[in-house]
Parts: C-alpha cells; structure tokens; sequence
C-alpha cells in the first residue's frame, strides 16, 4: 500500500488523499528559467522540513548521449533524437515513482520543457497511476534580454557547449529553442481548467494561478510568486560580540561586551564603503542585535522572528552548568541538534518554522543586511547554501565575520569578511561521544574556551 493513497475496489487504482506525494512538472521552453525555478523550489521545500528531489530529464539526456553534437538533436523530425528523449523522460519519471513511493519522499520535480499537451497528458495518466498529485509550474517570457541573459549565465556553462566558442553556442542554443516553438502548446484557460497550476508571465510580472488543491500546492505558489532575479547581495552577520558571549553564557539579553562595540563601528564602515543603493537593515529585538545597527548610523527594522533560538529551562546558562544539572538534555541536543527542544524553549526545527516569514520577505527584497544570532544565521545560511537538517546547526558562523550572498545561477556565492574586531569563540562541535552514559569532560570536550 502507498503512503496517502487508498485503493478503490472497483478500478484498482491509487485515489489520492490529503497528505499524498505531488509531482511538480515544469513547462516552458528552454531559457526559461524551469531549471532556475526547480532548485530553487526543492531548496526552499527541503529546508521546511518537505523531502524534495528534483529530477532534470536534460541530465538523464546527458548521461544517455555522451556527446552532443548540435540542435538537429532536438528536430521534431529527428526519430532517433525524439526516441531517446522519450526514454530519458521515461527512465526519470521511474526514478520519480521510486522517490515517492519506496524512499520517503513528499515531493518530486520533474524538470522539463513538457511543451505538448499529450506529453502533460502522460505525466499526469502516470500521476493517476500512482496515486500522486500533480501541479505544473509554467514560465512564460517573451523578453529577449532576459532569454539572452539566461542563455549567457547558464546554458553557455552547460556540458553540451564546452567545446563551442560563446558565438557559436549561442546560434545553436537559439536554434534549439526554435525546434520547440512550433509544438509548444501553453496551459490553456479553457483547454486546461482541470489541471492544477501557475503560470509565470515575464519572470513575475504577471501569474495565472488555477485550481490549488491544497496546502502545500499554496505553499508552493506562495512562494513563487515571492522570488525574483534581480542582481542583489544578502549580507548576514551576528551582533558584536556580548557581555553574556564572553562568560560563555547561551542565550539572556545582556548588551555589548567593549569588542563588540568596535565591531559595531567597524561594521558602519564597511557597510559605507560597500556603497550599496536602499541597503534595508534589520536587527532582532533584543539588545545585542539593537546596539549592533546602532553603529551604523542608518534606520533599521526589527523583527521578532530573529530573536535567537530560546533555550528555555537553560537560558543564561553556561554548558558546563547544563552539563551539571541536565546531563541527560545535554546528551540528547548532542544526538540529535536539529530537533532536539530545548524544555519549555526551542529546536532549530522551530526556528526554521519561525524564520520561513524572513526568507519570504528575504525573496522579495533586493539588498539587505541581517543582524541576527548564531543559530538564526545558521538557519538562514542553510537555506541559500542548501545544507541538510543534520549539517545545519554545525555550519560556523563566527562573531565580527559578515558573510556577503550573491545569488548567481543555480546557487549562491558566498565571501567572509572579518572585520579584524577579535572575539571569543562560541562554536561548538558535536563530540564524539554523544551516549548518556558518557564522562561529563567528554561531554564538555568540544566547549569553546571563555571567562
């Protein structure tokens, strides 16, 4: 039997429930950003706690052809061409059932230009078959500038043109899009009203949102009508370093310790010199964060959702004291970071859940620096890195470092700035020995040196 798919007696086939696995299905033709809007899509779904994988029909062409020789590939007349398109799109859409079906996951992007209706009416005959909700994602743009600019950024780096000049790849990436035209059939209002989809017009000027099914479908239109492309940085960093951080003390609200202040002015005159248009900054709502944006002598917004993750029965405390009075939560946040809560306090689980509102509006906005804390920041850099539950609450994330994000492609560049501002270390590996039964200077091994 299916995860959420009940069988009816009658036809034998999987009818979905509420809680059953959806196949995303890209449609557009090439250039369009399908690819750009895919890892995106399952990096923003992974990071909610979805199980998300994409699967990329042009990778599965890729590995089956070992060479690409031109766009006669894609010819609607080319037999041989058309024949092995279909069975890379077969051999994908296997690899989807087995996603869904045997190894857990809620979420499958089939990423392709699936420009016919009777190849939609496959995927979606395959759907039925299986007992998962399908809902299609379409990118429509008639902007020249923006297909050219996609066919430089990311199609020029693409296996199939390492041996072409940028020329010559060009002329034959434009001739490839022309083998689709004649064929491609968008989602249509009448012809299409019982699908499930949206339409992106001209990379979000406009949206045609039709039939949302359920939750997660509204999620996923959410938030694609949220991203943008615009060239922008993201800069992240934590407040200066606090009174609390130099007694090695997790969490309380305490102000900044002298170096943090200097941090605090070192940061005004780096963010000066960046000389960034509307730079929009935004600070928590607790002191450290506020005394930070102070020094930078411009206006800020605060918001509660980066307050930093709340410890609970152990805030105020340092390991040593947690160790002492609460070996067993000690050991347990060592098994298990990502999810272990804190009693009566928080898990990075919730912050992930309170942070998602931020990486909205993050999405929306253009440049903007975010002064927040060690486990904020770690939860936003897992997010625009694309790290796992299980990386995440280990990724560094030093005091007086600010980390500059620049989208590019298909990821994010990242740069570390040290503002020469020196301050205590705060990061702490997971040990070796996460047992219960443990030694308490086992369990304290990994505890960074403070007061």
């Amino acid at each position: 039997m299916m995860r959420g798919a009940a069988r009816s007696k009658s036809t034998q086939n999987p009818i979905c429930m509420t809680n059953c696995p959806t196949l995303i299905v890209t449609v557009g033709l090439p250039a369009r950003g399908k690819t750009y809007i895919s890892k995106k899509l399952t990096r923003y779904l992974n990071w909610i706690g979805v199980p998300t994988k994409e699967f990329n029909v042009g990778q599965y062409r890729r590995e089956c052809v070992k060479i690409y020789k031109s766009f006669e590939f894609f010819s609607p007349d080319n037999e041989e061409g058309l024949k092995i398109r279909k069975q890379c799109a077969s051999a994908a859409l296997n690899d989807v059932r087995q996603y869904l079906t045997d190894e857990g996951g809620q979420v499958a992007v089939f990423d392709a230009t699936n420009t016919t209706r009777e190849r939609r009416d496959t995927i979606t005959r395959f759907a039925e078959q299986n007992g998962f909700k399908v809902f299609f994602v379409e990118s429509v743009c008639e902007d020249p500038a923006v297909i050219n600019e996609n066919i430089v950024q990311v199609k020029l780096g693409s296996p199939d043109y390492t041996h072409c000049n940028t020329d010559e790849a060009v002329e034959d990436f434009m001739k490839r899009i022309k083998c689709y035209e004649n064929s491609y059939q968008t989602l249509d209002e009448v012809l299409d009203r019982d699908l499930s989809y949206i339409k992106i017009i001209d990379v979000g000027r406009r949206y045609l949102v039709n039939r949302v099914q359920d939750h997660i479908q509204s999620r996923i239109v959410y938030y694609l009508m949220n991203i943008h492309i615009t060239p922008r940085s993201i800069y992240l960093c934590r407040h200066g370093e606090s009174d609390m951080n130099v007694k090695g003390r997790i969490g309380g609200d305490s102000g900044l310790s002298l170096r943090g202040k200097d941090f605090a002015r070192r940061l005004g005159q780096f963010i000066q010199k960046q000389d960034i248009s509307d730079l929009k900054v935004w600070t928590s709502q607790m002191k450290r964060t506020i005394q930070t944006a102070e020094g930078l002598n411009v206006p800020y917004e605060q918001w509660k959702a980066l307050n930093e993750i709340d410890a609970g029965v152990c805030e105020e405390m340092m390991y040593e004291e947690i160790q002492d009075h609460h070996p067993l939560e000690f050991a347990l946040r060592d098994q298990d970071k990502y999810r272990y809560r804190y009693p009566k306090g928080e898990s990075y689980e919730d912050l992930v859940q309170r942070l998602e509102p931020v990486i909205m509006e993050l999405e929306r906005q253009e440049n903007v620096l975010v002064i927040c804390h060690q486990a904020v920041m770690r939860c936003l850099l897992a997010y625009f890195l694309d790290k796992s539950a299980e990386e995440l609450p280990y990724l560094k994330c030093p005091l007086h470092t600010v980390l500059k994000l620049t989208p590019v492609a298909y990821g994010c560049k990242v740069e570390s700035i040290f503002l020469n501002v020196d301050a205590v270390n705060t990061h702490r590996d997971r040990p070796e020995n996460v047992e219960v039964s443990r030694m308490a200077e086992e369990a304290l091994y990994t505890v960074p040196a403070h007061q």
